[in-house]
């Protein structure tokens, strides 16, 4: 049985956005060995301190904030958002109350 991990991402009800500032990171890949969905990875390129600095695959990402715990320098941020865009039910009586506000707005700049 292959336990090696894959790098394809997969439908998630957590996603999450890194974000890296990669002219104060070191390359120590602490992040790198913390995140479970190896959603991270050290560059080829360097920042301009000479460092290689980690990039990440938010596509792969669950937003576990992982990676920016075990940050020592802390130049890790991590959003979380739960994938889905939530849809907003407005009951009739507030949708009258919104369009009598909207329209006495409105004959006061008129």
């Amino acid at each position: 049985m292959d336990t090696a991990k894959t790098n394809t991402p997969r439908e998630r009800k957590l996603k999450g956005k890194v974000v890296i500032d990669i002219q104060k990171c070191k390359g120590c890949e602490l992040c790198t060995i913390a995140c479970k969905e190896n959603a991270l990875a050290l560059s080829e390129t360097l920042n301009s301190k000479g460092y290689r600095y980690i990039i990440s695959n938010n596509d792969l990402c669950t937003g576990c904030i992982n990676c920016a715990l075990v940050c020592p320098d802390a130049v890790i941020t991590v959003y979380r958002t739960d994938g889905k865009k939530k849809k907003i039910e407005i009951p009739q009586s507030e949708l009258k109350d919104e369009k009598n506000i909207i329209s006495s707005i409105l004959e006061e700049i008129k």
